[in-house]
């Protein structure tokens, strides 16, 4: 299945009456540091704090009832568990999700507290492995977090509304996991701002999709320890990988280290709580790994789940 620009702008009429439109803040400090003129949709404000309601309640929302009716599973580190929970909420849907034994507290807790059943795997056990058992035994309709094109379609929405609100730009920073959110953000970026360069930024210990992008050839890699829990992923899908291909102009990575300071730094001085995997996009700019002076520059922040208590002893030890 394919997904293009219609099934972006049709899943920004499904969700408009129930996501939030989230600001798009500027800064004269960053604009000063990049020489750039940057600007920030704040998927952090989005409800559950991430962008990954977007593509949730988009993908939800298409059950017929009879599916309705048996409830959905879905798989996550914290925020499309979190998303898919909601959603559920929201529709009257029962959610099963399965989430790894380390994801943040902060993300269970919110899982469990939307209503959701959580199911927890081990270190070692295979989260798609667990989660296929209880779809059969149970009949359940399987959310992916990013492999799906009623996914990839709500998840472009957050590049829609920015290029709506902010007018055309020359480049997009989109953060990348699994590629849902890169792959919808691309395609409304291409529809809309035809000369725009769209450039995903992943953690460094999991250059999966860098790797993917520069080789054409789909890579797998063990999943990766890196503080941007959101960005744990072990590859593209079928359909992300292809979207990106076609869509994506750059990929690049950023350090942890790089990444803790950036998201300080946009605690900081933007006064915006931002989660490690949130930052990414902003990191790569931050940190020169791409640089657009004199350019409109879009970057996508795509959430503010941090744990706090986690946030406080990282910092209280950094300095």
């Amino acid at each position: 299945m394919s997904v293009t620009y219609a099934d972006v702008a049709a899943a920004h009429e499904r969700i408009r009456a129930h996501a939030k439109r989230t600001p798009v803040l500027t800064s004269a400090t960053i604009d000063a540091l990049t020489g750039a003129s940057v600007f920030f949709k704040c998927e952090n404000f989005q409800r559950m704090g991430a962008f990954k309601f977007r593509g949730a309640f988009n993908a939800l929302s298409q059950l017929d009832a009879a599916q309705r009716k048996r409830g959905v599973i879905a798989f996550s580190s914290g925020n499309h568990a979190q998303a898919v929970a909601l959603a559920g909420k929201l529709l009257g849907i029962k959610a099963v999700i399965v989430m790894p034994w380390d994801a943040p507290k902060v993300k269970l807790e919110a899982t469990r507290g939307y209503g959701a059943e959580v199911v927890v795997y081990q270190q070692g056990e295979s989260r798609e492995a667990v989660a296929e058992n209880l779809r059969k035994e149970r009949n359940l309709a399987l959310i992916p977090p990013f492999d799906h094109p009623h996914v990839i379609a709500g998840q472009g929405t957050a590049a829609k509304e920015l290029i709506e609100d902010a007018g055309p730009l020359d480049a997009l920073l989109v953060p990348c996991g699994g590629g849902g959110l890169i792959s919808g953000c691309a395609l409304a970026a291409r529809h809309l701002a035809p000369g725009c360069r769209v450039i995903g930024v992943e953690p460094a210990a999991g250059d999966d999709a860098t790797r993917s992008f520069k080789t054409k050839t789909l890579v797998r890699i063990q999943t990766p320890q890196t503080i941007a829990d959101g960005a744990r992923t072990e590859s593209l899908g079928k359909l992300t990988f292809a979207l990106v291909l076609e869509n994506v102009s750059e990929m690049t990575t950023v350090s942890d280290d790089e990444l803790l300071r950036a998201m300080f730094f946009l605690w900081e001085r933007m006064k915006i709580v931002v989660e490690p995997t949130g930052a990414l996009a902003a990191c790569a700019l931050l940190q020169g790994k791409v640089s657009f002076p004199g350019r409109r520059v879009g970057v996508i922040v795509s959430g503010g789940n941090v744990d706090l208590r986690w946030a406080a002893e990282t910092l209280r030890s950094r300095s």
